[in-house]
C-alpha cells in the first residue's frame, strides 16, 4: 500500500511563515511521500521559496514538486527551483523521478502544463505569432510529458501537473476561464502513455474529481478545493491481473463513479500499468486550516 499526500496552490510568502509547518506535523504518519502541484509561492520570489522550504522542514517524507504560473511571475523560476532542490525537494520540469516507497517503485512524471482549452474549443496553431506561440508551448508540454511517462518504469505511475488535463476538475470555475486553466492535449498524452493517478492544482474554484477520456483518475488538489493543507491517496495493488485501478473515497464509492474504469490502449499496445490489478482510495482530506489559499 502506497500513501500519497498531495496539495497545490500554497502561495507561500513571508507573511505566511509559521502557519503551514504545524499543519504538516503529522503528515509522516499519514503518508509515504508528499506531492506539490505548483503555485508554491505567492509571486515567484526567492524569499517566498525560502519561506516554503522552512515550512517543509521536518515533514519526514520525500517531497516531489512542479512549479506553477505564480512561481514564474517574477521571472526567477530557475532560482525558485534551485532553492527547492537545495532543500532536498525533487523538482520536476518535463522530467521524472522514481522513488522506493513501502517496498514499491513509485514513478512520477511532472511538468507545469499550460492553457489552451479542451476538445473542440482547443486553440489552434494559426494566426498571429503570439497565438501560435501560446498553443505551441502547450503542445510541447504535452508531447514531452508523453515521452517522459512512456519511459517510466515503476509499480505505480503518477503524473504531477499544475494545469488541468481535463475539464471535469474545473467544474465550478467560469467556463470562459477554461482555456487558461489547462488543455486536453495533456489528457490525451496521459491516455496514450498510461498512468495510475494524475494530480494538478491551479483551479481554485474547481472540483476534486475527474478522469481522462481513457479513464485515468484526475484529482484537483488545490488547497481551496481540498479545504485542507493536504489530502491523502492510498494505492493498493495485486499483481498480474489485468484490471485497471479505480479511485474512490475511502469506505464508499461515489454513486456516479463506475466500479471499474475502462482504459483504451492503442491497437497492439499493452501499457505496463494494465498488467496489474489495483485500487486507489482517496482518504478524507486531512483536517486543518487552509494556508495561503
Amino acid at each position: 500500500m502506497i500513501r500519497i499526500a498531495a496539495a497545490a496552490d500554497i502561495h507561500a510568502g513571508p507573511e505566511s511563515a509559521g502557519t503551514l509547518k504545524p499543519l504538516l506535523a503529522g503528515l509522516k504518519n499519514e503518508a509515504d511521500l508528499l506531492l506539490l502541484a505548483g503555485d508554491l509561492t505567492r509571486s515567484g520570489k526567492p524569499l517566498e521559496a525560502e519561506t516554503l522550504v522552512e515550512e517543509l522542514t521536518d515533514v519526514g517524507v520525500p517531497i516531489v514538486a512542479v512549479l506553477g504560473n505564480h512561481d514564474y511571475h517574477s521571472d526567477q523560476a530557475p532560482r525558485i527551483a534551485a532553492i527547492l532542490k537545495d532543500a532536498g525537494i525533487h523538482v520536476l520540469d518535463r522530467s521524472s523521478v522514481v522513488l522506493d516507497v513501502a517496498g514499491q517503485r513509485v514513478a512520477i512524471a511532472g511538468t507545469k502544463g499550460f492553457g489552451g482549452g479542451y476538445g473542440a474549443a482547443l486553440a489552434s496553431d494559426f494566426g498571429e505569432p503570439e497565438m501560435k506561440a501560446w498553443i505551441r508551448h502547450a503542445e510541447t508540454e504535452a508531447e514531452t510529458l508523453e515521452d517522459v511517462i512512456t519511459a517510466l518504469f515503476g509499480d505505480v505511475r503518477v503524473v504531477l501537473l499544475h494545469y488541468s488535463p481535463v475539464p471535469d476538475t474545473l467544474d465550478g470555475e467560469r467556463i470562459d476561464l477554461y482555456p487558461f486553466l489547462g488543455n486536453s492535449l495533456l489528457g490525451e498524452a496521459i491516455d496514450r502513455s498510461g498512468a495510475d493517478l494524475v494530480l494538478h492544482g491551479h483551479a481554485h474554484h474547481g472540483s476534486l474529481a475527474g478522469a481522462t477520456p481513457g479513464g485515468v483518475p484526475v484529482r484537483n488538489v488545490a488547497q481551496p478545493v481540498i479545504r485542507a493543507p493536504y489530502v491523502v491517496f492510498t494505492i493498493e495493488q495485486e499483481d498480474e491481473i489485468e484490471l485497471p485501478r479505480i479511485l474512490r473515497r475511502r469506505g464508499r464509492r461515489r454513486d456516479d463513479e463506475p466500479a471499474a474504469v475502462q482504459h483504451r490502449p492503442e491497437e497492439g499496445r499493452r501499457p505496463r500499468w494494465l498488467r496489474r490489478r489495483g485500487q486507489t482510495d482517496e482518504s478524507e482530506a486531512v483536517s486543518g486550516k487552509d494556508v495561503g489559499s
